[in-house]
C-alpha cells in the first residue's frame, strides 16, 4: 500500500504519461485480451465496420489505462480536486430521498471510471455503501479496500451485504451496485437479451429492492474529457412494488445501460468475459427472482 500511496501523489500529467506507456504495451505488445474485446465488440455492434470496431477498441484500451492510474490517484486526491473532476449533474434527486430517511439503491456499471463513483458522492455529502465482488488476491483485496475507503465510502463485499443491511439499517445511504457483472451461479441468474446476446444478470438487485422496499436508480457515466466525468441519476423504480411485474427493475436497468453503451461504446469494459456463459451450458436455468 505504501508504494500505491507514493504513486498516487504523482501529478495527473505524470500519471497520464504512465498511462500512455501502459497503453502502448497492453495494446500492441501484450495485446491484452484482444480477441475477447474484438469478439465482444463485433457481436454487440453487428452493423459497424471493421474499421469502426478497431477504433472503438483502441479508444477502449486508452480509457482502460487511464482508469488504472486514476484509481491509484484516488488514494490521495483531495476532495476539492475530486469534485472538480467528477460532477454529479443532479445529486438532489438522491439527497431528497436521504433527507426523508430513505436508503436508495444505485445501479451502475463498468463504465468510464466506476472506481471514482462512491468517493465522488461522499465528498458532496452522499453516504455510500459500495458493494463489490472480492478479488482473489488477498494483497490486492486489501489495497483496493483501502483505496475505495479513502474518502469515507464503505466498501462492502457482496457476501457481507445482508449483514450490513442489518447493522446499518438506521443510516439513510446509497447502496451502490455495479450490476453488470456475471452472476456467480449463472443458471440462477435473470436471463435477458443484452447487446444481441442472451445474458444472465444478478437477480439480487431486484430482490433487495423488493424485500426492503427501496427505490432504485440508474447512474449513467459520461467521460467529458480525459480525467473528467459526469454522473447522472435516473429513477428506475420505487415502491410499492406489488403491481410491478417480476424482472421489471432488471429489465429497466438493462435498457438504460444498453442505450448508454451504444452512445459511448469505448467507455464500457469490453475486456470483461461477460458472455462466457449461455443457457445451453446448463440443464436447468432459473428465470424467476424468487
Amino acid at each position: 500500500m505504501i508504494f500505491f500511496r507514493l504513486l498516487s501523489h504523482l501529478p495527473f500529467p505524470v500519471l497520464y504519461g504512465i498511462s500512455d506507456v501502459l497503453y502502448f504495451f497492453i495494446r500492441y505488445v501484450f495485446r491484452y485480451r484482444e480477441q475477447v474485446i474484438l469478439e465482444n465488440l463485433k457481436r454487440s455492434f453487428p452493423d459497424k465496420s471493421p474499421e469502426d470496431i478497431r477504433l472503438i477498441a483502441n479508444d477502449f484500451y486508452r480509457n482502460l489505462t487511464d482508469i488504472l492510474v486514476e484509481t491509484i490517484k484516488l488514494a490521495s486526491i483531495s476532495p476539492c480536486e475530486l469534485k472538480k473532476r467528477f460532477v454529479y449533474t443532479n445529486p438532489e434527486v438522491i439527497k431528497d430521498f436521504l433527507t426523508a430517511g430513505q436508503t436508495v439503491i444505485c445501479t451502475g456499471s463498468h463504465q468510464c471510471n466506476w472506481e471514482w463513483v462512491p468517493s465522488a458522492a461522499v465528498v458532496i455529502g452522499i453516504p455510500v455503501d459500495s458493494v463489490y465482488k472480492p478479488l482473489t488476491s488477498p494483497n490486492m483485496e486489501k489495497i483496493m479496500q483501502e483505496v475505495r475507503a479513502s474518502h469515507g465510502a464503505v466498501p462492502t463485499p457482496m457476501n457481507l451485504l445482508p449483514r450490513q443491511m442489518v447493522v446499518r439499517k438506521d443510516i439513510p445511504r446509497v447502496i451502490a451496485l455495479v450490476a453488470d457483472q456475471v452472476p456467480d451461479v449463472p443458471e440462477q441468474g435473470y436471463w435477458m437479451d443484452f447487446l444481441y446476446r442472451d445474458t444472465p444478470f444478478y437477480p439480487g438487485t431486484e430482490r433487495l429492492a423488493r424485500s426492503r422496499n427501496l427505490p432504485v436508480f440508474f447512474l449513467e457515466l459520461i467521460r467529458v474529457r480525459r480525467g473528467y466525468y459526469e454522473g447522472t441519476f435516473s429513477l428506475i423504480a420505487e415502491p410499492p412494488y406489488k403491481c410491478l411485474s417480476e424482472g421489471a427493475i432488471l429489465e429497466s436497468y438493462r435498457n438504460k445501460l444498453e442505450k448508454s453503451i451504444c452512445k459511448h461504446p469505448s467507455d464500457w469494459l469490453w475486456s470483461h468475459k461477460r458472455w462466457k456463459h449461455w443457457r445451453g451450458k446448463y440443464a436447468k436455468v432459473g428465470a424467476k427472482l424468487t
